[in-house]
């Protein structure tokens, strides 16, 4: 079996790799169980074990501290009530931003924006999709969430703009998924009716497209 690091399957890298997947495979089968301390983990070493892989693998210390702030909102998402989810939000919130700085640093600048018209009209488009979510949620939440999701919107923004200066299809890819993830997370919560039948089938949609976005996001800097 060919594998993505040096050695067999058994390689510390390697084996990381697949505790990772087999976490996230393990959450998707209990997306409809109540929440319970095993369902969390499961969500929590998903993305935690890409943190891990990153720091054995030598990857730069901004995506190691961004996967494990990830984990740490997957680990207050994985509970019920306003106070987790606004935890979640806070560690999201922070990790878009170190994700936004990685991607520039990484990068050629914002000017490829508008060198490069492919990467103007994905910003164009990124633009307007922040600008549609922040309006359709603005009078769908309480005031007391308004300015946290406003702010939480702007930085899936600014992560956005800045992945397209790394000319990475792996990372821009993986961006563009964490975006639609976030749309439809927000989508799945406060404008879908709590008893509509798609809500389980959006919240595997968006787990699916969680976890392959950090997972590209992780292998494109890895592997680039």
């Amino acid at each position: 079996m060919t594998m993505p690091f040096a050695g067999g399957i058994d390689a510390n890298a390697n084996a990381t790799l697949i505790f990772s997947l087999v976490a996230a495979v393990i959450y998707a089968f209990t997306l409809g169980m109540r929440p319970t301390l095993a369902r969390s983990a499961a969500k929590t070493l998903a993305v935690a074990m890409l943190a891990v892989l990153a720091a054995i693998q030598g990857g730069p210390l901004l995506l190691v501290a961004a996967l494990a702030l990830s984990a740490a909102g997957d680990a207050f998402l994985s509970r019920d009530g306003e106070k987790a989810f606004l935890g979640g939000l806070a560690s999201f919130l922070v990790a878009h931003i170190i994700y936004a700085a990685l991607f520039l640093r990484s990068g050629g600048g914002l000017e490829l924006l508008a060198a490069e018209s492919w990467l103007g009209a994905i910003a164009l488009a990124m633009a307007v999709f922040a600008i549609v979510m922040l309006a359709a949620l603005w009078r769908r939440v309480g005031p007391g969430l308004r300015i946290p999701i406003a702010a939480y919107i702007l930085a899936i923004l600014a992560m956005g703009m800045s992945a397209l200066t790394t000319n990475s299809s792996w990372v821009i890819g993986g961006v563009v998924l964490f975006m639609a993830s976030d749309g439809l997370l927000a989508t799945e919560k406060f404008l879908v009716a709590a008893i509509s039948p798609q809500r389980a089938l959006m919240r595997l949609a968006v787990w699916v497209l969680y976890y392959a976005a950090q997972l590209a996001i992780t292998l494109g800097f890895l592997l680039g």
